[in-house]
């Protein structure tokens, strides 16, 4: 294969070689989709429809469901689809559309989740500005930054990704099209690098991003820290929590993917670390955020109620 325009397909990660265990990894992840469409689509119809929740921290929390829900459905339908078949291809026009759609998700859901820890700083360390700093047109602002950038990131990555040059077959060892697989098929050593040269960029974009949630958290800790209430600390920790905790799952997942020492690495440990990072948290997340706030809890309870009070 001389170049990419000739490769028609690629193939993907098979997660078993028996049938059985094929339609055993079918089964369960139908089991975790059906979990992320269900929690993420009652956290978008609670914060929706209760007049209560439409505040900033629940209107960045309505586009983290989004995003959430978008990104699980961009690769595991595919993967469920290759175990249910028993194949393992993808085309080359499906496999661009699914590198850009899981850019841009992923990027903007990074991107989301700086604004939050933003919107928690303000809202314990700045109360009194918060309403003059976070009105609805910042929000919708913020929100919007937040999926341009993953736009202009995925739009960048994908189309120099897809103009290299590929002649070392089309097999991917990813159960979905990822661009460090990709480039492994490059025979072009100066598009690869100009890639990887984008990658790098990228990486400072999202240190940096990470730099800003860990000071906006030293900030906020200090602030909870010095209320005499102890109702006020527990009602800042209940709000601020779910998100740190969504953030680590987050980063720490993505950063072991990708920055692990060659030697641990393995094509099984790969397929789970892959996991980790695009399919438990779309599904963890709307799990997150419940446990410890009282009044999405409640926000899903009245929810729940209704519909099933419209169905009797």
């Amino acid at each position: 294969m001389s170049n990419g325009s000739s490769i028609t397909h690629f193939l993907l990660l098979a997660f078993a070689d028996t049938r059985e265990l094929q339609l055993l990894h079918f089964w369960l992840f139908l089991g975790i989709y059906l979990a992320a469409l269900l929690g993420n689509g009652l956290i978008i119809t609670a914060v929706a429809s209760d007049h209560r929740l439409h505040t900033p921290m629940y209107f960045f929390l309505l586009n983290l469901s989004l995003l959430d829900l978008g990104a699980i459905s961009t690769t595991l339908p595919k993967a469920m689809a290759n175990s249910l078949w028993n194949t393992r291809d993808i085309s080359y026009l499906g496999c661009a559309a699914q590198v850009f759609l899981f850019l841009l998700l992923i990027t903007s859901e990074y991107c989301l989740l700086t604004v939050m820890a933003y919107d928690r700083y303000v809202a314990i360390c700045k109360p009194l500005h918060y309403g003059s700093l976070l009105g609805s047109r910042a929000c919708v602002h913020m929100a919007a930054a937040a999926w341009g950038s993953g736009f202009l990131h995925a739009l960048l990555h994908t189309a120099n990704t897809f103009s290299i040059p590929l002649c070392q077959g089309n097999g991917l060892k990813q159960f979905f099209c990822e661009i460090p697989q990709i480039l492994k098929l490059s025979c072009s050593q100066s598009d690869y690098l100009r890639e990887v040269g984008f990658i790098v960029f990228g990486a400072f974009f999202s240190f940096m991003c990470f730099v800003f949630i860990v000071v906006s958290y030293v900030q906020i800790f200090r602030a909870v820290l010095r209320m005499p209430s102890e109702q006020g600390r527990h009602k800042a920790f209940s709000t601020c929590l779910p998100h740190l905790a969504v953030v680590s799952l987050f980063v720490s997942t993505g950063v072991f993917s990708y920055l692990k020492p060659p030697s641990v690495s393995s094509p099984v440990l790969d397929l789970v670390v892959s996991v980790l990072y695009s399919v438990v948290p779309p599904a963890v997340n709307p799990l997150i955020y419940s446990m410890r706030n009282q009044e999405l809890r409640d926000a899903l309870r009245k929810l729940l109620q209704y519909t099933v009070f419209q169905h009797q």
